[in-house]
């Protein structure tokens, strides 16, 4: 377990927070208010039950706190804590990340497998449809690339499609990325992505959850963890959503947490930009570089642009020279067109080329 994590607390009292977290219809709120009514988990778990019915709480968690099931969840997860890079941080403690403390509702435990350092670090939610187009999954790694570039932590959910590409793509350019699940650690959903979180752990990254380790999919689940997306992170960028996408849900959350929302535009015919365009209808930020990200966060001051380019791009060099199609500049290149046309979009999403009238041009 952490030396750093849980230092403060006595084994008892640790084990009594980790039998409240396991108890039914026991949220966020009725957790703290317990801890505060006894001025301890110990004290609450030995409470009488007329104790809790006086604070109102439902009959099913007074009842369930001395039962064998929950002990034993609390055991294991003392045991879990043991391991190397298992971590729990608690909302009334230093180490829990600043920004999602700021939030009405924060998690009292989160259980962390990778390096929880990275929570306190600036961070940028990437969500989108889970039926991503080809184009959706392809802008949504440049942009992880370049932002994870710039210096920013990916946190997404770890869902199919655009969640799992921003944080891949994330990893492929050595950045750091979160990824926040809707259920426990050691229930991980979906099961696709079970290689891909451990790559996460491996890399110095992490891979998150409020819910008991063994906590199995629940629909309800996913909103829900939905506000420690929007909760750690500046801002959230919708990258491809239908209207009915749960992404939809992640952004009216960071809409009223007061982070900044962004959303990439689309084709009017095609339904996945739709939920994008419903966004920017009702005031997010639309997004066509990344330089329309850092300049809506110009008031933090820590990372106001990505850093410095030491080396000037051999694309951009050419196009300094003069401007090019994508087609003369793969000849000038001696590149793949294919290659080509990537890199100037990741260049364009860096805001260091522009295309007009289907000429590149390099921007100074």
């Amino acid at each position: 377990m952490s030396s750093t994590d849980t230092r403060t607390l006595s084994p008892a009292e640790l084990e009594a927070r980790l039998r409240l977290h396991r108890l039914p219809e026991l949220g966020p709120k009725r957790f703290k208010k317990l801890i505060e009514a006894f001025g301890s988990a110990s004290k609450a778990i030995s409470a009488p039950a007329s104790a809790w019915r006086s604070l109102g709480l439902p009959l099913a968690c007074s009842e369930a706190r001395r039962s064998q099931e929950v002990r034993d969840g609390a055991s294991a997860a003392l045991a879990w804590l043991e391991r190397p890079a298992q971590h729990l941080l608690m909302w009334d403690q230093s180490e829990y990340p600043a920004l999602l403390s700021e939030i009405a509702d924060a998690p009292p435990l989160l259980f962390v497998a990778g390096d929880p350092t990275i929570l306190e670090k600036p961070q940028l939610a990437m969500v989108g449809s889970r039926r991503a187009s080809r184009p959706g999954m392809d802008t949504a790694a440049a942009f992880s690339r370049s932002l994870a570039g710039a210096g920013f932590v990916i946190t997404s959910g770890l869902a199919l499609g655009i969640d799992g590409a921003a944080h891949q793509a994330a990893l492929d350019v050595g950045g750091q990325t979160i990824g926040v699940l809707g259920t426990g650690l050691e229930n991980f959903y979906p099961q696709r992505h079970r290689r891909l979180a451990a790559a996460m752990i491996a890399q110095g990254s992490a891979v998150v959850s409020e819910f008991p380790l063994d906590a199995v999919p629940q629909a309800g689940n996913f909103p829900r963890r939905n506000r420690i997306i929007s909760g750690l992170s500046l801002g959230v960028l919708v990258v491809e959503a239908s209207v009915a996408s749960g992404s939809l849900i992640t952004a009216r959350l960071a809409a009223e947490q007061g982070r900044e929302v962004y959303a990439i535009p689309g084709s009017i015919h095609h339904p996945g930009a739709k939920g994008c365009h419903q966004l920017i209808r009702d005031g997010a930020m639309l997004v066509e570089t990344i330089e329309h990200i850092l300049e809506g966060l110009r008031g933090w001051q820590a990372l106001s642009r990505p850093a410095p380019i030491a080396v000037t791009h051999p694309l951009v060099a050419l196009l300094h020279a003069a401007p090019h199609t994508s087609e003369s500049l793969a000849v000038a290149s001696g590149q793949a067109l294919s290659h080509v046309l990537a890199t100037l979009t990741e260049l364009e999403l860096e805001g260091r080329v522009v295309c007009e009238s289907g000429r590149w041009l390099a921007r100074s």
